[in-house]
């Protein structure tokens, strides 16, 4: 008999990837209309735009870019990783496909930040 409440399963590495493809998910596509507000600055010339970008150069706007591209590149990664199981026949190499996802989110967001100090 299976309890419905059982909470083993979340200590399970897949438990982890799908909870951060869900969230990082869920906050890019609350990302998107705010970024698409951005974009509709320059319709209403370059002195909106510019106005706008005036206010994203400080250090709060830089940090959220930063955690945007991270949350994009685990939110690609931990995609890439379902259609390899979905698709490859190699069920033994999930928990490895966990930990490359999660190492390339941290590189590109470790890359990322390099390129916002240097």
């Amino acid at each position: 008999m299976r309890r419905s409440n059982d909470f083993r399963s979340r200590n399970h590495p897949a438990y982890w990837a799908f909870l951060v493809h869900r969230l990082s998910g869920l906050v890019l596509g609350l990302f998107l209309p705010v970024h698409f507000w951005a974009l509709s600055r320059a319709i209403h010339g370059a002195a909106a735009l510019d106005g706008f970008l005036k206010l994203t150069d400080n250090a709060f706007f830089k940090f959220s870019e930063w955690g945007v591209v991270v949350l994009l590149s685990l939110h690609m990664m931990g995609g890439i990783r379902l259609l390899l199981i979905e698709f490859g026949g190699q069920p033994g190499l999930r928990k490895n496909w966990i930990a490359g996802a999660g190492g390339f989110g941290i590189a590109v967001g470790l890359a990322f930040a390099l390129a916002l100090i240097g």
